[in-house]
């Protein structure tokens, strides 16, 4: 007697059984939810948290410098501290993990709203709520990843979209209620906005999969990633790529503010950059899905495409070749991160998948966090923005290069998201028998 998908699921989930592959769909698409609202939650706050900045420096009178640095250690505490969360998640699941960092960013932010100085601030927004964001953000995608093979890449930019939607809608939200309710009462309320990651994580069922059983546990598992030429390569080629991936949305209005544009314009031409990231993401997934081959080979084309149009940006100087070009960079930059994501799990595996997207992101922050430094240094020393951005340019189109050594990047069949000796494992595909139970009816 054949039985539905659903039936399936809860009969493996009541007896133990472990999947060959992930599903492909199912509960997994709730899980897209999950990580959708996640990165919306996570990176919408961080990237809308400029707005109560004026507000710091005018109640504490401190330098701009200085209060700068709340977001900054938020941003660092967040990245090195995945593979922390990527470890728990390995032990314990990703639910309760992630759900405990809801906890810990909600405190952050209530604490914040009750600050007398700056360090409050640090160790609030900075530590606290940091570390509730790294044990949200890595857990989620790396569970995300379990449950799709086929549609990785397009679950993946579903998830992702999240970023760039709540980024418009958050900073003028943050606005109003700072207008309304003053600093202490908007951090009150995003409070209580960031305690919906605890819905987050309650959505995340734990899967299991057959090729769990011969990965070890996390300490053998980051030896052996750590010793894995390819993952290592990967890695070494996402650092390159983050060091000139931000430098457009740090600088670029202040280069167009160089070139003579007011800043309203300017500020404009960012937004048209982020309207076609949205479309990237959710584009380049799709595409990851249909196009054969390996997905490391699309990757290398958008991260082509973006270091290119970050050298041409220094020598346009006419509005409509300015705008053509912030349109590619937002499409090409938005399109990689997806297939980004999704080459992990081709190189280690779905069992390791949790540590190596933790340690991914723990080193690929390092060159999040000396790009814009190193932009803004070359830009005292030359006087312009000309040298920053062909060498941000040139950091992307390195990366790219470092793609190219993958295994099978030249080869026309993408590799195997999974083991081939769990593939030869039966899958329950077919037709099982059930236990007589309330609730399963027949199909």
């Amino acid at each position: 007697m054949a039985i539905t998908t659903r039936q399936r699921e809860r009969f493996q989930h009541r007896e133990g059984r472990k999947r060959a592959e992930p599903p492909d769909g199912g509960w997994g698409w709730m899980v897209v939810l999950s990580a959708f609202i996640q990165s919306a939650l996570v990176f919408g706050v961080l990237r809308s948290f400029g707005v109560f900045f004026v507000e710091f420096v005018a109640a504490f009178e401190e330098q701009a410098a200085r209060v700068s640095w709340i977001a900054s250690i938020g941003i660092a505490v967040q990245q090195f501290g995945s593979p922390i969360g990527s470890a728990l998640s390995t032990k314990l699941g990703p639910r309760p993990v992630v759900m405990t960092g809801g906890i810990l960013a909600a405190l952050g932010m209530l604490l914040a709203s009750f600050a007398t100085s700056l360090t409050h601030l640090y160790l609030s927004i900075g530590l606290l709520s940091g570390s509730g964001w790294a044990l949200t953000f890595t857990p989620t995608l790396a569970c995300l990843s379990r449950y799709f093979s086929r549609r990785r890449s397009l679950a993946m930019g579903l998830a992702l979209t999240g970023v760039g939607l709540s980024s418009f809608a958050f900073a003028p939200l943050f606005q109003w209620l700072i207008s309304r309710y003053a600093w202490r009462g908007a951090l009150l309320l995003v409070s209580a906005l960031s305690l919906h990651l605890m819905a987050c994580g309650a959505l995340l069922r734990p899967l299991s999969l057959t090729e769990d059983t011969s990965v070890g546990g996390p300490g053998s598992q980051l030896t052996s990633l750590l010793r894995d030429g390819p993952f290592v390569r990967y890695t070494l080629a996402l650092t390159l790529i983050n060091t000139g991936y931000f430098i457009p949305y740090v600088h670029l209005v202040a280069h167009l503010q160089d070139l003579g544009w007011d800043p309203l314009p300017a500020a404009f031409l960012l937004s048209v950059a982020a309207i076609s990231d949205l479309v990237g993401r959710v584009a380049s997934g799709w595409l990851g899905d249909a196009v054969p081959g390996p997905v490391a080979r699309l990757l290398m084309l958008w991260t082509t495409l973006t270091g290119v149009s970050l050298v041409l940006f220094p020598v346009a100087q006419s509005p409509t070749t300015l705008v053509v070009l912030a349109v590619t960079y937002g499409f090409t930059s938005g399109a990689l991160t997806p297939v980004a994501f999704s080459v992990i799990p081709e190189l280690v595996g779905t069992g390791r998948i949790y540590c190596g997207l933790g340690l991914v992101q723990m080193i690929e922050s390092i060159g999040g966090l000396l790009g814009a430094p190193l932009s803004g240094y070359l830009r005292d020393v030359t006087g312009n923005y000309m040298v920053s951005f062909m060498v941000a340019g040139a950091f992307l189109l390195a990366g790219s290069g470092v793609l190219t050594t993958l295994p099978h990047f030249f080869s026309c069949i993408s590799s195997s998201t999974s083991r081939p000796q769990d593939l030869g494992i039966e899958a329950l595909d077919t037709k099982i028998p059930l236990p007589k139970e309330e609730g399963l009816g027949e199909d």
